[in-house]
């Protein structure tokens, strides 16, 4: 199973080889257009950074109960930039 710093650094490689900013990527990856992103879009955000399928529901379920501030399940625009902005010091 990848660590969680090899899990963080597949998603800023995402983030920012796919997307000129992290805004857009969160656009992208919010299908629905509510400005926030369910844990659905969460797992194709996953996918896409080739993160195994055995473990995306997991690194899914850990990424919304770490950033979800708000409590409502789902990651909204402040939280994605809080989680963007820690994959980039940390890395």
């Amino acid at each position: 199973m990848d660590s969680k710093k090899k899990i963080l650094k597949k998603v800023q490689i995402v983030i920012t080889n796919h997307f000129e900013t992290p805004e857009q990527a969160f656009k992208f990856f919010d299908k629905s257009g509510d400005e926030k992103l369910s844990k659905k879009e969460i797992l194709k955000l996953l996918k896409e950074a080739k993160i195994s399928g055995f473990i995306r529901g997991i690194v899914s379920s850990k990424l919304i109960e770490g950033y979800d501030k708000d409590n409502d399940g789902y990651i909204n625009w402040k939280e994605f930039k809080t989680a963007v902005n820690e994959i980039k010091k940390n890395s």
